[in-house]
């Protein structure tokens, strides 16, 4: 890695819906918008460096999550993220967390500002959306403007926060598994995890840090 973070280039960039204005900077050109599906397909390839970076993304926000967990005494571990980096998205990262939240039980997210277990950004980023960390619990989401005007938005941040709960992409699946991201193409606008999914994600956060065996097993291999 020429960077000291671990990038995370999931590449959905799901467009907005039509009630949302993006910056103006964010209105792409014909060409431009060839230039991010180019981009966006490429990363969709994905390689054991992006595995290495969404196994690296849970268990920083794993650790983080834990030790609050193991002051409050709750059962469902509860992880907070700050949306104030990405307020063209605050409507989205909403309904995300409220979508993850009504599909899993171990483990519920929550808004939050400072000491949250990660965050959400905006921008324009040739690599897309992505999520980010440097391996010490400061992970964060990059929601790029091209592509959530390219494919649905809502799916993208979904996608994303999927990662951070521990989902790996698989851009070959059909639009009904929510991480095949933009795999089936910018028709596909469905937000929710499917059943697999779920319950993927409730099974790593049953065991909370020892979940993380899990992925030294090799859940994360393309």
């Amino acid at each position: 890695m020429k960077s000291s973070a671990i990038f995370l280039s999931t590449a959905l960039g799901l467009g907005l819906a039509a009630a949302t204005a993006l910056p103006a900077t964010a209105a792409p050109t014909a060409d431009a918008g060839q230039r991010s599906t180019a981009t966006s397909i490429a990363a969709y390839q994905g390689s054991g460096e992006d595995a290495a970076a969404t196994k690296a993304f849970f268990e920083a926000v794993v650790k983080s999550a834990k030790a609050k967990q193991a002051k409050t005494g709750e059962r469902a571990v509860t992880v907070t993220y700050n949306a104030s980096g990405a307020p063209t998205f605050a409507s989205q990262i909403a309904r995300s967390a409220a979508i993850w939240n009504s599909h899993v039980t171990n483990v519920k997210l929550q808004a939050g500002s400072g000491g949250s277990d990660f965050s959400y950004r905006e921008g324009n980023d040739a690599r897309g959306s992505y999520a980010s960390t440097d391996g010490h619990g400061r992970g964060y989401i990059f929601l790029d403007y091209r592509q959530n005007q390219q494919y649905d938005s809502v799916r993208v941040t979904t996608h994303e926060t999927g990662h951070v709960l521990g989902l790996p992409d698989h851009y070959s699946g059909p639009c009904s598994e929510l991480m095949s991201g933009g795999g089936p193409g910018p028709s596909c606008t469905n937000p929710n995890p499917n059943a697999q999914e779920s319950a993927r994600v409730n099974q790593l956060w049953a065991g909370g840090l020892s979940g993380l065996d899990t992925f030294a097993k090799g859940s994360f291999r393309k």
